[in-house]
């Protein structure tokens, strides 16, 4: 019997975007036809290779000298981020966020340049890092990105891949999925459980900076009884280690 080899992963990042007073994170519900469409996920996507092009480099206000993936990761989610929610991370040179720019058909290149501002990769933090299991006929190489969001801005779904945007406190989505309430994708939930250590936007940077970087790849194992489920390795360190499959 010949074996397929897994898929490849496709490159893809997700943005962690918080807020403070009270300390909130925001997160999408995607259409009905999407995969677990009735789950709350972080706003985010598969890397695009215009997310990894010289043009942007007059556009960085920080993170030139990161590694060109590195550099197209954080572009993506910041590109996401603004394609589902209509939120742009930019700033302008003295340091303010600009204003929110109006969607539109122009590129994202164009809105960066219309909107007089930069991204700051730097201010990007790497959160956590998950690879879909090697069974998984579509797969992910995904980058959690932590970032607190700029002010003044008011995050709405396009309506067409999102259909609704939610702030909410992190230990309390994540206490609706115990109880049930409301579905969540294993890696959500569980960044969401660490998202819930911290009591606001900076003590959970200052922690996402003392983590030792893991990268998680997870793992489907089948019952005695059929029953599947996600697996992951306790050196992951999120104190969880399997989920049913959804």
């Amino acid at each position: 019997m010949t074996l397929t080899p897994p898929a490849v992963p496709r490159l893809a990042a997700t943005i962690v975007l918080v807020r403070d007073d009270p300390f909130e994170v925001l997160l999408v519900r995607r259409h009905e036809k999407a995969v677990f469409a009735s789950a709350l996920v972080f706003p985010g996507g598969a890397v695009d290779d215009d997310d990894d092009c010289d043009e942007w480099l007059p556009l960085l206000g920080s993170g030139v000298e990161l590694p060109r993936n590195e550099r197209a990761i954080r572009i993506a989610g910041i590109r996401e981020v603004f394609e589902e929610t209509g939120v742009l991370l930019a700033s302008r040179p003295d340091g303010s966020d600009v204003e929110q720019p109006e969607r539109a058909t122009a590129s994202f290149l164009d809105v960066v340049r219309a909107s007089g501002g930069r991204l700051m990769l730097d201010d990007l933090h790497p959160f956590a890092h998950w690879i879909t299991p090697e069974v998984a006929p579509r797969r992910f190489d995904t980058h959690f990105l932590l970032a607190r969001a700029p002010k003044g801005q008011q995050p709405t779904p396009d309506g067409a891949e999102i259909v609704a945007v939610e702030w909410a406190r992190p230990a309390d989505v994540v206490r609706r999925a115990e109880h049930k309430e409301q579905p969540l994708m294993f890696p959500t939930l569980l960044n969401l459980m660490r998202l819930a250590e911290s009591e606001d936007a900076a003590s959970a940077i200052a922690a996402a900076q003392n983590r030792q970087p893991y990268t998680v790849l997870a793992a489907m194992e089948i019952g005695d009884d059929g029953s599947k489920k996600v697996v992951i390795p306790a050196e992951a360190g999120y104190g969880v280690t399997e989920h049913p499959f959804p």
